[in-house]
């Protein structure tokens, strides 16, 4: 039964999460479309050094891919770190 509670607790604020990040990204198209509307076009200047640049999108894929696998070491650490103190848990026993 705990487990339903805690599970029905992060749907619902990972639900929660979902829609602000709807609705900012709402705004934030709109206020491109506004500022788009009455902003002239910046001119193009050439800067040789800026192509070798990862472009935004890479940086954030790239931060995602590293925090992924951080989390998963971290997780089997910690699951590892579990099963070896089992037998000093209230509860757990040996055979675990």
């Amino acid at each position: 039964m705990a487990s339903t509670i805690a599970q029905e607790l992060q749907d619902a604020f990972l639900s929660t999460v979902h829609e602000s990040q709807e609705i900012a990204l709402t705004a934030i198209k709109t206020w491109v479309e506004t500022v788009q509307s009455f902003t002239p076009a910046i001119p193009s200047i050439p800067m040789p050094v800026i192509d070798r640049l990862p472009k935004p999108h890479q940086l954030v894929e790239n931060g995602y891919d590293f925090a992924e696998k951080l989390l998963a070491s971290q997780r089997k650490f910690t699951v590892e770190a579990l099963k070896a103190a089992a037998p000093l848990l209230p509860g757990e026993g040996s055979d675990n």
